[in-house]
C-alpha cells in the first residue's frame, strides 16, 4: 500500500487506525516516522514520505515518533493472508528465528538462498531480514525497559542483542533516547504487578468481538495446561529458551497480557505467539466486509462484526488434540488431553495455582503406549503416527508452514480426513480461508441460514467467501448455544 501515495495521505490526514502497520508515514522535516493515526498535527503532503516497515523507516535514517510509538502498532494483515516465501519469512522473523538461527537459519527453514529471501524482502519491505530483526529487538528492548526493573545488561541480552554496545546504539538510533531515558519516561504504573511478570498491552484493529474467540479457549481449555480465571485466559507456553506462563483479558481497545518467563530471551517469540493465538493481526473490516456481502452472513455479521479465529500458541500440540477431538464431544477431547498431559506432560511452577504442565512435545509422545489410549484402535494408529511423524521431522507444523502443502501431508496420514487437515489448517497454520463444509456444526448453521448443508454444495456457494472462509466458519458456529460462543463470566 505504500506505494498508493494519494491512499497513504487520504489515511494520515485522517488518522485512520486501521492503516496501522500497513505502511509508516517518514516526516522530512522532522526526521521521525509516525503511524498513519499519530495524534500530532499532520505534516503536508510534499513533507511525506512512505515505507512499508518500521525497518525501512529507520535503515532511512529516521527515528520513531514518542506520541504515537509506532513500534508499538499491529503488525501488517498481510503476513496472515499470505503464504508466499515474503509472508512465510516475515512470520519466522516474529518468531524470532533470525536472532535464534541467524539468516542461514532462516533460509534452511524456508528452502530458500539467503540471497533469494533477501532480495525478496528488500524488494517488498525495503529491508533485509537482519534490519527488520533489529526493528523488532529494539521494540523488545523498549518492552523491557519500560516495563520491568531488570539491568539494562540484562535487558540488552533478553532483547537478542549481542552486547550492550549494540543495544545502547540501536535504541538512541531508533528511539533518539538513551535507555535510562526512555525508563525515566515510562509511566509509572507500567512496571506495577507481580514480581517477574511483565505486563503489557497487545493492540489490534478494531472492531473485535471477544465471544467466541475467549469463549473458545475457555470451553476447550486442558486442565492443568489452559484455565480462565478472574477474566483472564490462562495458559503454560513452551518457548525456545524455557518456559512461560500468560495471561489474557479482553479489553475495549487493546488485550492486555501478562507474562511470567523462566528467560527473558522468549519474550518476543512469546508476544508473537499470544498475538497469533488471539488473531490480534487480522484486518475485521475487509474480513466483515467480503462476508457482508452475502445476505445469508449479513445479519450474522452487522450482530457481532470483528469476530477473530482462536489459534493456537503450539502446532504440534494443536494437531494431536485435534486426533484426539475426533468424533468425541469437547468434554471428551479434554480428559483425554488431560490424561496425556499428566502422564507426559513437564511440570511447571504457577505462583498463581491452577496450571501445572506444559502440554507434552512430540518427542515426549514419541514413545507413548498405544494400549494406554481409552480410544478406538484406528484413532490410536492414526495419534501414534502424527507423534512418530513430528518427532521425527518429516512432519513440519508451524510459522513458515505452506498451507497447501501441509494439508496434503496431513492427509496422507492415516485417520486423516478433510475435516481434521481443514481444523489443523484453520486453526494452528492460521490459514484464513481453511473451510470445514463438513463439520456438523457448519452444516446446522447452513440449513438454519437457508445455505445448502451438503458439504458439495455448501463449498460452492462459499467461494463467494473467499479468502475468508475460515472467519464465515466462526460466524456460522455463533448460531448455536455451544459454550465456545460465550465469553466465560
Amino acid at each position: 500500500m505504500h506505494t498508493d501515495t494519494e491512499r497513504c495521505v487520504r489515511a494520515v490526514q485522517s488518522k485512520d487506525a486501521r492503516f496501522d502497520g500497513w505502511f509508516y508515514t517518514a516526516v522530512l522535516t522532522t526526521g521521525i516516522y509516525c503511524r498513519p493515526s499519530c495524534p500530532a498535527v499532520p505534516p503536508k503532503p510534499r513533507h511525506m514520505v512512505f515505507h512499508p516497515s518500521a525497518a525501512a523507516c529507520q535503515q532511512a535514517g529516521f527515528r520513531a515518533c514518542k506520541r504515537c510509538r509506532p513500534d508499538a502498532s499491529p503488525g501488517s494483515p498481510e503476513w496472515n493472508v499470505r503464504a508466499d516465501l515474503v509472508a512465510r519469512a516475515m512470520r519466522l522473523i516474529a518468531d524470532g528465528v533470525v536472532d535464534r538461527e541467524g539468516v542461514t537459519g532462516l533460509a534452511a527453514r524456508l528452502g530458500y538462498s539467503t540471497r533469494q529471501i533477501e532480495r525478496q524482502l528488500l524488494a517488498e519491505l525495503g529491508a533485509g531480514p537482519l534490519a527488520l530483526a533489529r526493528a523488532q529487538r529494539a521494540r523488545t528492548a523498549r518492552l523491557l525497559v519500560e516495563t520491568t526493573d531488570l539491568p539494562m545488561a540484562d535487558v540488552a541480552f533478553a532483547a537478542g542483542f549481542s552486547s550492550v554496545r549494540a543495544f545502547n546504539d540501536t535504541v538512541r538510533e531508533v528511539f533518539a533516547l538513551s535507555p535510562s531515558e526512555l525508563r525515566a519516561r515510562a509511566p509509572k504504573h507500567a512496571a506495577a504487578g507481580a514480581p517477574g511478570v511483565i505486563a503489557l498491552r497487545l493492540p489490534f484493529r478494531a472492531p473485535l468481538h471477544p465471544d467466541n474467540l475467549f469463549g473458545h479457549l475457555a470451553a476447550t481449555a486442558v486442565p492443568g495446561v489452559e484455565e480462565w480465571r478472574e477474566g483472564s485466559y490462562r495458559r503454560t507456553l513452551r518457548l525456545p529458551y524455557g518456559q512461560g506462563i500468560v495471561a489474557l483479558s479482553p479489553r475495549p481497545d487493546h488485550i492486555a497480557c501478562r507474562l511470567a518467563l523462566s528467560d527473558h530471551r522468549d519474550l518476543t517469540v512469546a508476544i508473537s505467539r499470544c498475538r497469533r493465538l488471539l488473531d490480534l493481526d487480522a484486518d475485521p473490516v475487509a474480513v466483515d466486509e467480503r462476508l457482508r456481502a452475502d445476505p445469508a452472513l449479513a445479519p450474522l455479521v452487522d450482530k457481532a462484526p470483528g469476530r477473530r479465529v482462536p489459534r493456537t500458541a503450539d502446532e504440534a500440540e494443536f494437531a494431536v488434540r485435534a486426533v484426539l477431538g475426533q468424533q468425541v464431544s469437547t468434554a471428551a477431547a479434554r480428559t483425554h488431553a488431560a490424561r496425556l498431559v499428566i502422564a507426559h506432560g513437564t511440570p511447571v511452577d504457577d505462583p498463581e495455582g491452577g496450571l501445572t504442565h506444559l502440554f507434552p512435545a512430540p518427542e515426549e509422545l514419541a514413545a507413548l503406549d498405544p494400549d494406554a489410549l481409552a480410544m478406538p484402535r484406528t484413532r490410536r494408529t492414526t495419534l501414534t503416527t502424527l507423534v512418530r511423524r513430528l518427532a521425527d521431522g518429516d512432519l513440519r507444523l508451524g510459522a513458515d508452514s505452506d498451507w497447501p502443502k501441509t494439508r496434503a501431508a496431513l492427509l496422507a496420514l492415516p485417520g486423516f480426513g478433510p475435516w481434521t487437515a481443514d481444523v489443523i489448517a484453520m486453526r494452528a497454520l492460521g490459514d484464513p480461508d481453511a473451510f470445514l463444509p463438513t463439520d456438523l456444526g457448519v452444516r446446522r448453521a447452513a440449513r438454519a441460514l437457508g445455505l445448502p448443508s451438503t458439504p458439495a454444495a455448501l463449498t460452492t456457494r462459499a467461494a463467494a467467501w473467499r479468502p475468508w472462509r475460515a472467519y464465515a466458519v466462526q460466524y456460522l458456529w455463533a448460531t448455536d448455544s455451544h459454550p465456545i460462543n460465550v465469553l466465560p463470566t
